[in-house]
Formats: structure tokens, C-alpha cells, sequence
């Protein structure tokens, strides 16, 4: 099925959204930072700029099985991040900015490459801090026949103002909510006020998209697909998540429970941050996904320790 933004195209709404996104740049406060950086001149606290930065990019085979099919999602690696994770296991590219900055042109390239190679999708990892860069991109690619539906693949850390750009253009939506605590997402993702913003955002992605549809060969077409990754100790507050999408987006909410949390980065220095989680810090997660309501759940991570 095309991306949806190709009615966009037809209509002249993109070409007025991409001039509505680069107008933010000089003032940015897309993302709930807001820390009003001009971006035209200097880089935002996520360590973007004018230009997109990209890490790397190709058909990729470790996601979810609704988005690899056989011939995997089309992934484009942003470099920086609007959250500061101390346990991040892409850290390199987070935190210390590996990748090579790439004009809008040089952007929608990469786009219509992915295509190319006949990837199911186009899924963009990390965007939030590049919405004008990559809006701008796919409206140049768009043009030259991109029909790839979008994936927004983030932190969760999603501004209204943002999200507001990208409806009808974003297919499915992959948001990863960290916490349920204001307090764990300052001390370990330096982020204040996440808990309202990424459930704002999420609220609005499903707005936008609704429960994730499959197609007749189990592939996601469109909708909501949630990421949560277990932590140890509970500082994720697994149950408070899964008891907010089950109670206040949809119970038909597409839920990828994660247990591959592993140690990285500083996490040493912040315990209960320096170890796995127990065996039965995974059962209580989908014991608590259960007392929830939520039946969509991805369990092929999922393994017994």
C-alpha cells in the first residue's frame, strides 16, 4: 500500500508542511525540550543542526516480524537524540554524534535507494529532532515516485507541534515509552515532564493512525505499535505503561514487551542499571500486560533465563 503522504503530494499540503517545519528551525521548540536553539546556525541539546545526520542505513531484518517481511524494513539511522540515556546501547551515534551530515537531496536519496531494494517500508530510527530535515526529504522523494509507507521509529519523546506536521504523512507509528516516573526519566534520560509528553504523543499517534492494521501476509500497514524495554528494578514502571495503554489509548494496542535490556554505556555507574533483569522482572511484565488487558503482544524476544 503507498504511504499516505502521496495525497498530500497531489493536494499541495506537503509542500506546506515541509515550509511550516523549516520555519522552526531559526527558533527550534519542535520536541518537548524546547530549547529554542537556532538551528540554522548552531546544533539543539540533541546534537542536530540544519543538516539531517545519518549513521547508516539499509534493509534491516532484527525488527519486529510485522515490519521485516521477507525482504525487511527500509531503516535509516539518525545520529543524535533528544533523550540522554545512560543505558544506551547505540550510544556511539546518541550521545557522541557518529554519522555524516547529508543534505535534503542527498536524504531523499537514501529514501528512493530503500525502494529500490524493494524494502517493505521506510523506517526512520531516532527522527524527532530532524522533522524539517526529513519532511523536506520525503517531499523531494515523494516527487520522484517514493511510495514507501513511513515508519516514525522513536524515543517517544515526541513534540505536539511535531506530530502535527507529520499527520497524514507517518503510516505507522513505533514509539518507545521508557517510563511511568518523571523521576526515572530525569535521572537516567536527563528528559523532564516525559511522562506527560511521550503520552500526549502517543495519544495523538493514535489519533492519527489508530490500532496497528496487518495485511494479507502479516505485514503492518498502518497504526500504533508500542516498544517498551523492561528494566531492571522496576525503574521502568512496566505496569503503570502497559495499564496506560490499556486504559486510555486502546487494549487492541500492538505491544512489543523487550527483555533484551543489557548494560551499556554508563549504566555501571547507576545500579540497578548494571544488570540484566531477573527472570522474574520478565514474568511480572507480561504477567502485568495480562492484568492490563493487552493481547497484542510481540513475544518473539521474549526467552526464559
Amino acid at each position: 500500500m503507498p504511504g499516505s503522504y502521496r495525497q498530500l503530494l497531489e493536494s499541495g499540503e506537503f509542500a506546506a508542511r515541509v515550509s511550516r517545519a523549516k520555519a522552526a528551525l531559526p527558533d527550534c521548540s519542535l520536541c518537548p525540550r524546547a530549547c529554542h536553539a537556532d538551528r540554522t546556525e548552531n546544533e539543539g541539546e540533541c546534537g542536530g543542526g540544519r543538516l539531517a545526520r545519518v549513521d547508516g542505513w539499509g534493509a534491516h531484518f532484527g525488527e519486529e516480524d510485522v515490519l521485516r517481511g521477507s525482504r525487511g524494513s527500509g531503516t535509516v539511522f539518525f545520529s543524535g537524540c533528544n533523550l540522554h540515556c545512560v543505558f544506551c546501547q547505540n550510544w556511539t551515534t546518541s550521545q557522541a554524534g557518529e554519522g555524516k551530515d547529508v543534505d535534503a537531496q542527498e536524504l531523499a536519496d537514501i529514501f528512493l535507494a530503500l525502494e529500490d531494494q524493494r524494502c517493505h517500508n521506510l523506517n526512520l530510527v531516532s527522527p524527532s529532532h530532524f522533522v524539517p530535515q526529513i519532511l523536506e526529504s520525503l517531499f523531494l522523494a515523494a516527487e520522484e515516485g517514493l511510495t514507501l509507507p513511513v515508519i516514525w521509529n522513536s524515543g517517544g519523546y515526541d513534540g505536539l507541534s511535531a506530530l502535527e506536521l507529520l499527520d497524514g504523512i507517518v503510516d505507522i507509528y513505533m514509539p518507545d515509552i521508557k517510563y511511568d516516573s518523571d523521576e526515572s526519566a530525569r535521572r537516567y534520560s536527563g528528559a523532564e515532564r516525559y511522562v506527560a509528553a511521550s503520552r500526549a504523543a502517543v495519544l495523538e499517534m493514535h489519533r492519527q493512525v489508530g490500532d496497528l492494521t496487518l495485511d494479507e501476509d502479516g505485514l503492518a500497514v498502518r497504526g500504533l505499535l508500542v516498544r517498551h524495554l523492561v528494566l531492571p528494578g522496576g525503574l521502568a514502571g512496566t505496569a503503570g505503561v502497559l495499564e496506560f495503554l490499556a486504559n486510555e489509548v486502546s487494549r487492541d494496542t500492538y505491544v512489543n514487551l523487550m527483555d533484551q535490556y543489557r548494560p551499556a554505556f554508563r549504566a555501571s555507574s547507576h545500579p540497578p542499571l548494571n544488570r540484566r533483569p531477573q527472570p522474574e522482572e520478565l514474568e511480572e511484565a507480561f504477567s502485568a500486560a495480562a492484568r492490563a488487558g493487552l493481547t497484542r503482544l510481540d513475544r518473539r524476544r521474549f526467552r526464559a533465563f
